[in-house]
């Protein structure tokens, strides 16, 4: 039984199967496009909202130091990423590596949790948007009803139709097609940069010196009761969330972590790239440094602005310059926060549409999802129904509970991809790889230990609802994907059939 539990697919394999023609994605972005993805999904809630509540809870000015912690994990776990997509070019990002190089339960597993961390960020995010467009209409006198705009009105219905309208149009522009998501994506992108240079140039003019003091808030032990962080970093430092210091530092990457979130969406395009091996480590590492970058200038220049302690929450940058007595620069802000973490929604939708498609292709999911649009060559099937879905669980979101597990599933990725280069590397060392993940396997050993350090930071809760998932998750493995996994059903003859001439598959 775990011969077949741990069965791997083939990288030629996998390459193969994509060029079925019902069931093959049109190629057409470039290493621009996939740029400009990255860092269209990345620069989006983190940026303009964690900034202030780790800072005033976790970090004070030193939450730069959190970004560079936050961005030196994803950047270990970027390298492996890159290797993989430019040696698999095949949709599905950490799943299909996963089904290389570990097996199929591996597979699945990452498969399952992707689905989740895309789900819920897509929701998460379109929340957030929600908050600003509504703040936007009550500064031009508009208001929604209370029972449709998330907020519980007086029979206690509560309903952000605004998020999950936006939900709804992003899956309808991933319909139509690749090309025409991109175009969109530069253009918003374009805005969203434009804001953040904004606040970073305007901003250092309006800095003081003594907000920086101290640039490391003293730490303030608590008794580990009163804390709600995992029990193994209790155990060992005795330190809790909040606490500042060294440990707040670390506690606060894990939280703006999620600002991060995303440049592994662009692996799950590597199918539809015209030249995967050369643009695809491009797009990765490239858009990881242009974010980082403007992520610690960002914080630098707001927490200079304003005392940490005074910072706000819900809309950090935009107060920021409120309370230095240019409200032009807030609105200006906020709109192009509102405008921006449009791309976010789409192309986290984008990427759990791709991972879906990829396990239905493999027949772990019904195969019907993995038929493409006729004419604009898309995974129609399961980009309709996961946009319906998540447009639905938008509307009823709360923001607060979901980010975590977010986060928590996006390390859980990292971790398996690492894992999964230095396996490849032994059971397949003739593969042609464009890209090399250096330092191999101290460095994937470390991008693992790193991730695994800013898991362990996270709530005991978190760890509590991602353990209910994943149980789910080998329920369904075992009821329907195992049974229908098309390389257990045609273990002997899978390569000899997707050897045939395109189309000769009637499945």
């Amino acid at each position: 039984m775990s011969s077949t539990l741990f069965r791997t697919k083939k990288v030629e394999q996998s390459i193969l199967d994509t060029e079925e023609p019902e069931h093959a994605l049109k190629k057409s972005l470039s290493a621009l496009d996939l740029t400009v993805f990255g860092v269209g999904v990345i620069i989006g809630t983190g940026i303009f909202v964690l900034t202030g509540t780790v800072a005033r809870n976790n970090a004070g000015p030193s939450v730069a130091l959190a970004f560079v912690a936050a961005g030196v994990v994803c950047a270990l776990a970027a390298l492996c990423y890159a290797e993989f997509a430019s040696t698999v070019p095949v949709a599905g990002s950490a799943y299909t590596f996963s089904y290389a190089s570990l097996g199929e339960l591996p597979a699945w597993i990452i498969g399952w949790d992707l689905v989740l961390e895309f789900a819920l960020g897509t929701a998460v995010v379109a929340v957030g948007w929600s908050g600003y467009v509504a703040s936007l209409m009550d500064n031009a006198g508009w208001q929604l009803p209370e029972a449709l705009s998330g907020r519980e009105g007086a029979d206690g219905f509560g309903f952000d139709i605004l998020a999950a309208a936006l939900v709804l149009v992003l899956t309808g522009i991933l319909v139509l097609g690749m090309k025409l998501s991109a175009r969109i994506t530069s253009l918003v992108v374009a805005i969203k940069v434009t804001v953040v240079l904004v606040v970073i140039i305007a901003g250092a003019f309006f800095i003081e010196g003594d907000n920086y003091d101290p640039f490391i808030p003293d730490s303030k032990p608590v008794p580990a009761g009163d804390s709600l962080q995992s029990p193994l970093i209790q155990l060992m430092f005795n330190w809790a969330p909040g606490n500042f210091g060294v440990m707040g530092i670390f506690t606060a990457a894990s939280v703006v972590f999620f600002a991060f979130i995303g440049f592994d969406v662009v692996a799950t395009a590597a199918e539809e790239t015209r030249n995967p091996q050369r643009d695809m480590p491009r797009g990765i590492l490239g858009s990881l440094l242009i974010c980082t970058t403007l992520y610690v200038a960002v914080s630098i220049v707001v927490t200079g602005m304003q005392n940490y302690t005074r910072l706000s929450v819900d809309a950090p940058l935009a107060d920021a310059f409120k309370a230095t007595g240019h409200p032009w620069y807030a609105g200006f802000i906020s709109f192009g926060a509102a405008v921006g973490l449009t791309t976010v929604c789409m192309i986290l939708l984008l990427g759990q549409t791709r991972v879906f498609f990829a396990m239905s292709r493999d027949g772990l999911l019904p195969r019907f999802f993995s038929r493409v649009h006729p004419r604009f060559k898309t995974p129609h099937r399961p980009t309709i129904l996961l946009g319906v879905i998540i447009a639905i669980v938008a509307g009823f979101t709360s923001l607060s509970e979901l980010a975590e597990l977010v986060n928590i599933g996006t390390l859980f990725a990292f971790v398996v991809v690492a894992f999964g280069v230095i396996i490849l590397r032994r059971t397949r060392p003739e593969l042609h790889r464009s890209f090399r993940t250096p330092l191999v396997p101290f460095l994937p050993i470390v991008s693992v230990l790193a991730s695994l350090w800013l898991m362990l930071n996270l709530p005991a809760e978190t760890w509590v609802r991602f353990g209910v998932w994943m149980a789910i998750g080998f329920f369904v493995y075992f009821l329907y994907g195992r049974s229908h996994s098309r390389l257990g059903r045609h273990e002997e003859t899978t390569v000899g059939q997707v050897l045939k001439p395109p189309g000769s598959d009637a499945q």
